[in-house]
């Protein structure tokens, strides 16, 4: 019987292993980058964003499968979002990767494997490095 934290270490690879969303925007578009200097995770976004909502978003990068994988998560599950839809669910994953709520873990879908980094507070910027390069870019637009 698969545990579930044998199950979200498999969506975690899964992302990490065919990413979805990654690529490069042809502008018009937002780039932002996340850098993690203690580990060199790198995770750079492309983000349009037309009406007050996300029309497009792509991710690059390199870096450690969790950072990876967390990025993938994100351009899946911010497509289509209005902004503050967007910055809602960014505080949300952030909250819950560092342990500081549960949250309904139904309504996060994949996002919800992200949750057991809590455990483990060395790969917490590796989980979070996207969606604060996410919240960057979010500024931009204002």
């Amino acid at each position: 019987m698969t545990t579930l934290n044998e199950l979200y270490q498999e969506i975690i690879l899964d992302h990490y292993r065919q990413p979805r969303g990654r690529g490069e925007l042809e502008p018009p578009k937002i780039t932002q980058e996340g850098f993690n200097p203690s580990c060199g995770d790198e995770v750079i976004l492309d983000l349009r964003a037309r009406d007050g909502r996300i029309e497009d978003i792509r991710f690059r990068g390199r870096g450690c499968s969790i950072s990876q994988a967390s990025a993938s998560m994100l351009t899946e599950a911010m497509q289509g979002k209005t902004l503050d839809e967007a910055r809602a669910l960014i505080q949300q994953v952030l909250a819950l990767v560092k342990g500081e709520a549960e949250g309904d873990l139904d309504t996060l879908g994949d996002i919800a494997a992200l949750a057991g980094v809590r455990h483990f507070p060395v790969r917490v910027k590796c989980a979070t490095l996207a969606w604060h390069a996410l919240d960057e870019a979010l500024e931009q637009l204002g």
